[in-house]
């Protein structure tokens, strides 16, 4: 006599294993916006402390970020960031999430990070990624030591 499966023992397999992808594949696509938000959080880090190890080299910021940081011209290279004279907008699934601004006048240099209103989930949480006064400071002036 031979021995298999049943019609029936596969049927219930294959529903089994349908209600497991079902699970599984929106909290695998929730893991990779979790890693992407994460990725862009850590790349502004970056480009704020190099901007802020440029200025002081310096004694002045340039008005081009991606001179005074490599991880901001990787991001304007991968559409996450666009760049204008003392200005990046950094977006996400093209929808804009933060602005990093550097205001200059005669005797200061501040870099300001604000948030653009937004109703986009990850937008969000970049956001609340991003400590907004972690990241704004003087990079030249009075109060600044060299």
């Amino acid at each position: 006599m031979k021995s298999a499966f049943t019609m029936i023992e596969l049927i219930f397999v294959i529903v089994i294993v349908g209600i497991l992808a079902a699970v599984a594949i929106p909290r695998f696509a929730a893991t990779r916006d979790d890693a992407e938000v994460s990725k862009v959080a850590q790349n502004i880090g970056t480009s704020i402390e190099e901007i802020a190890a440029y200025t002081n080299s310096k004694g002045a910021a340039d008005k081009d970020f991606s001179v005074m940081s490599n991880t901001m011209a990787s991001m304007k290279k991968e559409g996450e960031a666009v760049l204008s004279d003392n200005k990046a907008v950094i977006s996400i699934d093209g929808v804009q999430c933060i602005q990093i601004e550097i205001v200059k006048n005669s005797t200061n240099d501040d870099l300001n990070v604000s948030f653009v209103s937004s109703t986009n989930d990850k937008c969000l949480n970049l956001q609340n990624a991003v400590n907004q006064q972690n990241y704004s400071m003087r990079l030249r002036g009075t109060s600044v030591k060299y």
